[in-house]
């Protein structure tokens, strides 16, 4: 133990006394600032993915961001140096480190093992992010674009705060109050009526599974929603009933930088980090690929306008995937030809290959592994798909599955499992891990004036870089001082109770007397009640979040105004 802490602490001090090529104050300002996001995204997955474009079309042989790549980023949780995409991306939000799972939320303090020195009297406090601060204090548009569900862990982190990124029913209410401009992205099923029916009343459309309706929108504040919970991995996605993120980049786009205020757009390349969790080659480099598409979009707009920010960048490193695999004899040597032939070929993800499978008969399984990959399986292998316990049209009852009856290469119980290995064993890829990694990820950026980030930074060096970019350098800080004070420092002076939630599930509710006023608070949301009977209601301009762990209302300090 004592030779980590040294370790982190040595890590820490190497950190703290490195200086960025481009100081906060040498920054150009720009009017806008779009944050391209490929979650989950090792270098290794950057270089292959550009082999595999390469090699399936001959006539692009760079990725988009090429010749913008100008450095690397050290991601990492206030008290590790490996991070999920929760604490990352808050990171980049609002310039500290947190912990694995929170979401714009600043961390308690774990002594030993802080890599930086963290303030215990300001645990679990919400953290002002740059799209709020862009909104509140320079009020541009804001947007958010994604493939997994909006509540999940990155669009989450631009617009929600929770210590749980899994609380869904917390973060939810929260972006839908926080009065993001344009949302685009998958979980249909995430948006309750409530929800709907504050959007709607905000002037919003809201379209859900409708590809023609987002199409023809010329509004300006719009949410579009596809697929229950995610959307579709970029090759098995139907054309028809869900727009490529290219499309939605581009959709975003048109309609934030009609603000004459400028705007912040996050992008994120969701499934990227998916796949890597899931070891499948062909969704990490099929998504990958798309991405770079969506960061083409932002480049070519971001040069010909002249005034917009652009940074890409991953939260973090996954998977450890590897061009070259050490059971892959001669790897070393393989031509083009022979490392991405059969990958470039195959027509759908792992996934893909899972609701094909479970659509269709058993007897169907040589024809789709023949139309989607151009092999068929052996008998040991189609023995193996038989034993996995999720596969549908097996042939062998449930409970008479076995791993003892598989290959022990390809079992891993589920059907998504046995096709990704399936897939990988066909590659000379490799995967060292089915979770997140700790390496350097890539940083490129596009300035027009040409004041870009080179070199290597932390995520919170990267922060700074932005925020003085776009004239708010310390405002998160400020603001979260203004906007997320606990209620009993706000409310001296003034009597009030917490009435605890009528159900399981509920939240409870803040109850204040003021000389002339009384408020009903309830979290998650910009709305607050009036009166004795609660019948008026006040719109405040951020969210009210509550947090059990202290038992604590985050307040804005101009609250007071309502109760006297």
């Amino acid at each position: 133990m004592k030779k980590t802490t040294s370790l982190l602490l040595l890590l820490g001090l190497a950190l703290a006394g490195r200086t960025s090529a481009i100081e906060p104050a040498d920054v150009k300002p720009v009017k806008n600032l779009i944050v391209l996001i490929p979650d989950g995204t090792s270098i290794s997955t950057v270089s292959t993915a550009s082999w595999y474009q390469w090699y399936k079309n001959p006539d692009r042989p760079n990725l988009a961001i090429d010749p913008y790549l100008c450095g690397t980023v050290r991601t990492f949780s206030s008290n590790a140096p490996i991070g999920d995409s929760a604490p990352t991306t808050s990171c980049y939000m609002t310039g500290h480190p947190s912990r694995t799972g929170y979401i714009a939320t600043y961390p308690p303090a774990d002594p030993g093992n802080d890599i930086f020195p963290v303030d215990s009297t300001r645990a679990y406090q919400p953290m002002i992010t740059l799209l709020e601060a862009m909104r509140l204090v320079q009020n541009k548009a804001t947007g958010l674009v994604f493939t997994c569900e909006f509540t999940h862990a990155t669009p989450a982190d631009c617009s929600a705060h929770s210590y749980s990124r899994k609380r869904y029913d917390w973060i939810a209410p929260q972006m839908v109050h926080n009065d993001v401009d344009v949302v685009i992205g998958g979980g249909t099923s995430l948006l309750d009526a409530d929800g709907e029916a504050y959007l709607k009343s905000r002037g919003y459309n809201v379209y859900r599974d409708d590809l023609a309706g987002m199409r023809a929108d010329e509004g300006s504040k719009m949410w579009a929603l596809f697929g229950k919970r995610d959307m579709a991995y970029d090759l098995d996605r139907d054309p028809a009933k869900q727009p490529a993120l290219e499309e939605m980049a581009r959709k975003a786009i048109d309609k934030l930088s009609k603000n004459e205020n400028g705007f912040f757009l996050m992008i994120e390349g969701s499934k990227v980090d998916w796949a890597a969790h899931g070891n499948d080659p062909v969704g990490l480099l099929t998504d990958y690929v798309a991405f770079d598409k969506a960061c083409a979009v932002a480049l070519d707009f971001a040069k010909k306008d002249g005034q917009t920010l652009v940074v890409v960048v991953p939260d973090h490193g996954n998977s450890g995937f590897s061009l070259g695999r050490r059971d892959c004899k001669g790897y070393d040597k393989l031509t083009k030809d022979q490392l991405f032939s059969f990958v470039t070929n195959v027509k759908c993800t792992a996934q893909g290959f899972v609701e094909k499978l479970n659509a269709a008969p058993a007897t169907a399984v040589q024809q789709i592994f023949r139309d989607n990959a151009g092999f068929e399986l052996t008998d040991e292998e189609m023995q193996t798909l038989y034993n996995c316990k999720d596969y549908k049209s097996s042939p062998i009852p449930e409970d008479k599955r076995s791993e003892k009856e598989s290959l022990a290469a390809l079992y891993s119980n589920s059907l998504y499992g046995f096709v990704a290995k399936l897939l990988t064993s066909k590659t000379c890829f490799g995967f060292t891990t089915g979770g997140h990694t700790g390496e350097d990820v890539i940083l490129a950026a596009y300035h027009p004036a040409g004041t870009i980030p080179m070199g290597v930074h932390t995520n919170f060096e990267l922060h700074r870089y932005m925020a003085a970019a776009l004239g708010l350098t310390g405002k998160p800080d400020e603001l979260t001082q203004e906007y997320f004070v606990p209620h009993t420092e706000v409310l001296k002076g003034y009597k009030y109770s917490i009435v605890p939630p009528k159900t399981e599930k509920g939240n409870p509710t803040l109850m204040v007397k003021g000389r002339k006023q009384q408020l009903t608070i309830s979290p998650f949301t910009n709305i607050i009640r009036l009166g004795k009977k609660a019948k008026d209601e006040a719109r405040l301009s951020t969210v009210i979040v509550y947090v059990d762990k202290n038992n604590t209302f985050y307040l804005p300090r101009s609250i007071t105004k309502y109760l006297d």
